[in-house]
């Protein structure tokens, strides 16, 4: 089980402008400090933490971040509409287009997914493979 993933940013406003236009609607809050933005799913009393959070931070050696290549992030939305209309929210909040939302043929027929990079440059999927909505063929 992963129970977080942190990517770096050099401007954190940029970084929570830019998150802050999806993760919210996927059920994550934030916490914001000093050491930059933690966003974690809520936890009912007397339950263990749903995992992973997902944490934007400056980088620890004070070097400017960069975005690893190969490296990617994906959500999982509640359907197909999510996905278009968390893509669009995260282009206009600062984030750049890496594939429209759509069916990939390499990808099973109900895998829906749009792409996105961060404004660091941090590469983001959004996708939805719920069996009960229209698939690739139909």
């Amino acid at each position: 089980m992963i129970a977080y993933v942190t990517v770096g940013a050099d401007d954190m406003a940029c970084a929570k402008r830019f998150y802050d236009a999806f993760l919210p609607a996927l059920g994550y809050g934030l916490k914001e400090g000093p050491e930059g933005l933690s966003y974690a799913l809520p936890v009912q009393p007397g339950q263990s933490p749903v995992l992973p959070d997902f944490y934007v931070k400056p980088t620890f050696d004070g070097q400017p971040a960069s975005a690893g290549n190969g490296a990617m992030v994906a959500f999982e939305a509640r359907n197909q509409k999510q996905v278009r209309d968390l893509h669009a929210a995260a282009l206009a909040a600062g984030g750049f287009d890496e594939g429209q939302p759509g069916f990939r043929a390499a990808y099973g027929p109900h895998f829906y997914v749009g792409y996105l990079r961060d404004p660091q440059g941090n590469k983001i999927a959004l996708f939805s493979s719920d069996p009960n909505e229209p698939g690739r063929e139909g």
